[in-house]
């Protein structure tokens, strides 16, 4: 079972307590920083928003399915009053619980399901090569994104390609989509849609530059649509990365990188995906 998989089985047993993340990447045996990265780029879910988002799933049937009064029902899900459990219920459904109660069902409520990490559906993982690149100059456009989403991030790549082949400095055909950790945030990511530059000067409005580090990398083949992406991310990070012995570098998270045997416009090709080591 993958480092992720493991997280998910002890979340599954445990999430009606209180559990840390000290215990969950124990369990997985990643560190706690390592797994909080790995496990949002997989799944798409940040592990305190999935925790919160399974036990206020559990809650919502709850309310249906028992007489319970409403502040029973928040205890039991683990929030201290009935205030802070109606605020993240309204905050998670955009209904209190009284609502969903009144109305009787919760089919207009998104609730989440427990993750299932199917091998059989899994992409066979081609064995990467190790490539060291010097210091790169990146420009382009960033936005910040919850663990989740990614669905968004297509727009930004439509917003960018207007730029692309007419950016001041840009250096070849190469695009970069670059996922960065948010010091102190367990929620969000910023991507970045991007190409190297040799001079940051005279951008487009909007723009934004990153520099990253001279630095080992370990690179991966996705081959197919674009959207396979995450599939691939979990075999990396949930499989091999845990038992390689090799450790992640500090910054990017990693690239994906885009060059002529990419077609932007079906999103077919080959996708590589740069993840940052140390040596």
């Amino acid at each position: 079972m993958s480092a992720v998989g493991r997280a998910i089985w002890f979340i599954e047993s445990h999430f009606g307590n209180d559990i840390t993340l000290q215990e969950i990447s124990d369990v997985a045996g990643l560190s706690r920083y390592h797994l909080s990265r790995v496990f949002g780029l997989v799944t798409g879910h940040s592990i305190s928003g999935y925790i919160r988002a399974r036990r206020l799933s559990g809650a919502a049937r709850t309310l249906l399915d028992q007489p319970a009064n409403i502040l029973e029902v928040a205890l039991d899900a683990g929030y201290g009053s009935h205030e802070a459990f109606t605020r993240a219920f309204r905050d998670q459904f955009g209904l209190t619980p009284e609502a969903v109660r009144k109305q009787g069902h919760t089919r207009n409520l998104a609730l989440l399901e427990p993750i299932r990490m199917d091998p059989a559906r899994l992409p066979e993982l081609e064995p990467p090569r190790f490539e060291t690149l010097p210091p790169m100059l990146l420009a382009g456009l960033q936005e910040t994104y919850p663990y989740g989403g990614n669905a968004a991030i297509p727009s930004l790549w439509q917003k960018f390609n207007v730029h692309f082949g007419n950016i001041p400095g840009q250096i070849g055909n190469v695009a970069y989509g670059v996922c960065t950790h948010i010091e102190g945030e367990a929620e969000k990511f910023r991507y970045m849609a991007a190409v190297a530059i040799d001079d940051g000067s005279d951008l487009p409005d909007g723009f934004t530059t990153l520099k990253i580090p001279g630095q080992r990398y370990a690179v991966f083949a996705h081959r197919g649509h674009v959207s396979g992406i995450p599939a691939t991310m979990h075999q990396i990070f949930g499989s091999w990365m845990p038992n390689s012995g090799i450790q992640f570098g500090d910054m990017p998270d990693m690239f994906e990188r885009y060059d002529e045997r990419f077609d932007p416009y079906t999103g077919m090709g080959l996708t590589e995906i740069w993840i940052p080591i140390k040596e």
